[in-house]
């Protein structure tokens, strides 16, 4: 029988090629150089609020949707759940502090990668293996971790934006420190093959979507989401 106690080392090595193209992209390249523009952060966040503000519905769906094997991930659904709830308008507080237009961003329509990861996870969460979604947040927390803070660093000096303007990469390269062990924790529990497949298949995909995410930020500038003045 194959133990499970150090999945989350395994699906890291599944995943390598994955997490090397989401690393590569020329704009997460550029970021942490400090290389990136004002509209290019904007575009950025505004994606960001595209799919963060589906995390809590997912999560929800998730639950729902649990079999009986799989009840002790409840208690770590609500305490996920609690956790992010609200986040989506901390990105929109973002925009409007580092001069954009947060109603625009929040009427605006997600890239074709964004709505992919988005649909993508509810069908996880609705259709196949809801423990599969935890690929998912494997991908993002993970890559927040790894990008986020650094990220932010050069993003703030460079373009000289207030505290203000970075709370979602600062709070979540920060925060995700704990989720991640408490991912890991998860991760390790799944004692059957059909959830670790799911699993690994979830970020498998979303690591190639979020990838192209950001590069689709390259021909999207969000130059009109700034705001004008009057």
């Amino acid at each position: 029988m194959k133990t499970s106690s150090m999945f989350h080392e395994r699906l890291s090595s599944l995943t390598a090629a994955g997490r090397e193209y989401l690393v590569s992209a020329p704009i997460i390249r550029r970021a942490l150089a400090g290389q990136i523009q004002r509209d290019e952060y904007i575009a950025f966040l505004t994606q960001a609020f595209h799919h963060v503000r589906h995390t809590v519905p997912l999560m929800m769906a998730v639950g729902s949707r649990l079999p009986p094997r799989l009840n002790w991930l409840l208690k770590e659904i609500i305490h996920y759940t609690e956790e992010e709830e609200g986040h989506e308008q901390w990105i929109l507080n973002d925009i409007e502090a580092c001069g954009g237009d947060a109603s625009a961003a929040a009427r605006s329509t997600p890239s074709f990668a964004t709505d992919a990861m988005v649909v993508y996870a509810y069908d996880t969460a609705t259709r196949r293996n809801p423990a599969g979604f935890f690929g998912m947040v494997f991908v993002l927390e993970g890559a927040s971790v790894a990008l986020a803070s650094d990220a932010a660093d050069r993003i703030q000096a460079s373009l000289q934006l207030p505290n203000g303007a970075m709370t979602y990469l600062r709070s979540h390269g920060q925060l995700d420190r704990q989720h991640v062990q408490d991912l890991f924790s998860i991760l390790n529990r799944f004692d059957e093959e059909q959830d670790r497949d799911a699993v690994e298949q979830c970020a498998q995909v979303m690591f190639r979507l979020y990838a192209t995410m950001f590069r689709e930020l390259e021909h999207q500038p969000a130059a009109s989401l700034e705001r004008r003045s009057a």
